[in-house]
């Protein structure tokens, strides 16, 4: 789940930014002596929506360490490491992407995740927590399933799915705003605070609402990443995995942080990025 968290939040920041910017500049196309000129606005959001999207892509491993905390092993210091680093090179090596930088982050939690630009430019990482609670053929499934991530260009579907959102996250948004404030506010000649202070709102509320599109999506890709996982590994090394999980984490008792690669407390279905580990054993066993 970190790896979406991450992502959503730098994207969400970068929009935010992007908009609060623009307004400050005064650089509005859309808007001109006539009112609202929806064309012109569709073509801002969209260079607007995904140029957010791709910096959010662009800078998502600088973002991931810095957030995670986690240190790249650049050479391996004890057993441990050379063991990750020899089984994620193993795994890169079939499913044909260059060697991802391999790390670890300090948390006790079960967790890992992958994230980066392109399928040749990633970043596996795995908590302290995950290495000290699994066996070493649970965790090769868990790398097994990030590298997955990576091979599948999860983070790349994930970019253009974003960019797709805000498009219409901040044309609903500019568009509400300037219907609040001509016909509540009664602004006359050009726009008024209310324009600014409602779009910001509404677009605040609305890319929250869209991120149900985005954890649908990555929900899919979760399947996906497990039976990549199963083949990289064994279906019975994946299934162990998350049956560990399952016995370790009571539902009841998940914290929203914690991740099978990851597991989402989240808001309920809709607002979770994973499906639930029953539904993801049941799959892999399915497939067998």
């Amino acid at each position: 789940m970190k790896r979406i968290l991450y992502f959503l939040a730098t994207n969400l920041a970068i929009v935010l930014v992007l908009s609060v910017t623009m307004r400050i500049l005064g650089v509005e196309p859309y808007l001109n002596a006539n009112g609202l000129d929806l064309s012109n606005l569709l073509v801002f959001s969209a260079i607007m929506g995904f140029g957010g999207a791709f910096i959010s892509l662009a800078i998502s491993k600088w973002t991931a360490k810095r957030m995670s905390g986690a240190v790249v092993i650049e050479s391996p210091s004890n057993p441990t490491e050379e063991w990750l680093v020899r089984t994620v090179r193993a795994q890169a090596d079939a499913v044909g992407i260059k060697m991802p930088e391999v790390a670890i982050f300090n948390s006790p939690e079960v967790n890992a995740f992958a994230t980066g630009m392109t399928r040749n430019s990633s970043l596996v990482a795995v908590s302290s927590g995950l290495l000290s609670a699994m066996t070493k053929e649970e965790a090769e499934a868990v790398l097994a399933h990030e590298v997955s991530h990576v091979a599948n260009g999860d983070m790349v579907t994930l970019t253009l799915i974003q960019g797709v959102v805000n498009t219409f996250v901040m044309f609903l948004s500019r568009v509400i705003g300037y219907v609040v404030d001509k016909v509540v506010f009664k602004t006359e000649r050009g726009t008024g605070p209310a324009f600014f202070i409602t779009m910001m709102i509404a677009q605040f509320v609305l890319g929250i609402l869209a991120s149900i599109i985005v954890m649908w999506f990555s929900r899919q890709r979760e399947f996906r990443a497990d039976a990549g996982a199963a083949k990289l590994s064994s279906t019975k090394k994946m299934i162990a995995a998350l049956e560990r999980l399952k016995a370790q984490h009571e539902p009841s008792a998940l914290p929203q942080q914690m991740a099978a690669f990851g597991i989402s407390g989240g808001m309920g279905q809709l607002f979770s990025s994973h499906p639930s580990l029953d539904d993801r054993i049941e799959a892999l066993k399915a497939a067998q």
